[in-house]
């Protein structure tokens, strides 16, 4: 059969992975594989309540070797080493142990059509220190190790006999990521006072948001904008726009101008990047490591697509944005062009749709345009509606992959354990 190998199991892969399965997986019209490097898919727009707490990654993510056998597809564990395009074959590192010791030598899989799939990483630009001394919310495991840190913080703080002086949290990037993960963090403040650890309250954390841009969500309407700047710094959030960062260190971010902004945790979540080995594989790549691909998702290589965040493809001069909803709408786009392409049909045409951007400020408040170009102009929302549409995007993600009443049966599940659980994971 013809085999179809997908490399990267996020929001995008493992859309196409199930639809591609359900499709020609189970009916024996072609072998679909999907690779990764993790076991569990967790959707990445959740990583930042799960550095806070506010979300159970035990409990939402997905595992693909279970997903595969309801849908159709194969999962194979590993991480992309290199690509050996003339045999067709996807090189795949050596799993090791904590102690080094290999568990899976190197292998290579075969396809005769490949999606590269893997996502983004983010981009410090190069930032002195930024790697040693910043956390980095690109994956699971980075997020449960700041939250793991910040509930240390919180008990050293509630220990001591002493009022503590505060905690100082500084967040590089203003965008989606930097701007929910600085409202949660007053979340997290205040259910942990109502759990009892009172010293360390929402009036001692302090949290910079510091952007190198003129206003924070650069993706959103001036408005909205400045509607989410004015909620923020009533939380207690300092917000830094302006402000280009040279150097990190233990003490915090030292500024162009001289300034130190103290933090004793820091995060970067400013910029995206494509993991840099994909400029070794032979395929066109651009300045962030993209691969650049054509109106199809195709690169250079005609049995090679791209798609993602790690793909760059241009639609009226300009690239197409890196967010959740683009990797949605080529893995749909995808679905139909491989299957043309199974029939030796000509290849559709992927045209990106923006839909819009909404962000959560935690349960404070939500900002967001919607339909983007699709109307004339957007419609600006804010508050419960905004709220509401939000959460539906996880949900729209999840009936993609399981279908409308497995979705109401998870949606369900999470307004039970609302009542049963802890507001708050708190180990």
């Amino acid at each position: 059969m013809h085999r179809i190998v997908i490399v990267g199991g996020g929001a995008g892969g493992l859309e196409l992975a199930t639809r591609l399965g359900r499709k020609l997986g189970r009916r024996g019209k072609a072998q679909i594989e999907l690779i990764d490097a993790n076991t569990t898919h967790l959707w990445k727009p959740l990583l930042h309540e799960v550095a806070t707490g506010a979300l159970d990654s035990g409990i939402d993510e997905l595992n693909y070797l279970a997903h595969g056998r309801r849908h159709g597809f194969h999962f194979q564990l590993g991480r992309m080493r290199h690509l050996d395009r003339e045999q067709k074959e996807v090189v795949l590192a050596a799993i090791k142990d904590e102690q080094g010791d290999v568990l899976v030598p190197e292998r290579r899989i075969g396809y005769d059509t490949l999606v590269i799939a893997i996502g983004s990483i983010t981009n410090d630009f190069g930032t002195p220190g930024a790697q040693e001394h910043c956390f980095f919310l690109d994956n699971r495991r980075q997020a449960e190790r700041f939250h793991q840190t910040l509930l240390r913080e919180f008990l050293r703080a509630n220990a001591g006999s002493a009022e503590p002086a505060g905690l100082d949290i500084g967040i590089v990037g203003a965008g989606a990521t930097g701007v929910e993960l600085s409202a949660e963090l007053y979340n997290t403040a205040e259910v942990l006072v109502s759990y009892g650890e009172e010293k360390l309250n929402p009036g001692n954390l302090r949290v910079h948001l510091i952007e190198a841009g003129e206003r924070i969500l650069p993706a959103l309407p001036p408005r909205l904008s400045a509607s989410a700047k004015r909620e923020l710094e009533n939380l207690g959030v300092t917000v830094h726009t302006q402000t280009l960062v040279t150097e990190v260190s233990e003490q915090g971010f030292h500024t162009k101008d001289g300034q130190i902004i103290p933090a004793r945790m820091r995060v970067w979540a400013a910029g995206v990047r494509a993991q840099g080995f994909l400029t070794n594989l032979g395929l066109e790549t651009n300045r962030a490591n993209q691969l650049v691909v054509n109106a199809s998702l195709q690169t250079n290589d005609p049995a090679i697509f791209a798609m993602g965040d790690c793909a760059c493809v241009l639609q009226d001069g300009k690239p197409v944005p890196p967010r959740a909803q683009a990797a949605h709408q080529q893995a749909s786009h995808l679905y139909l062009a491989l299957q043309a392409q199974l029939k030796q049909q000509p290849l559709p045409t992927f045209t990106y749709r923006d839909k819009g951007s909404l962000v959560s400020l935690s349960r404070y408040s939500t900002v967001g345009s919607l339909m983007g170009n699709l109307t004339k102009g957007s419609m600006m929302i804010e508050g419960r509606l905004a709220r509401i549409v939000y959460v539906s995007l996880y949900r729209l993600h999840q009936i993609a992959l399981h279908g409308y009443w497995h979705t109401l049966l998870l949606s369900l599940v999470g307004h039970i354990n609302k009542v049963i659980r802890p507001r708050l994971k708190l180990h």
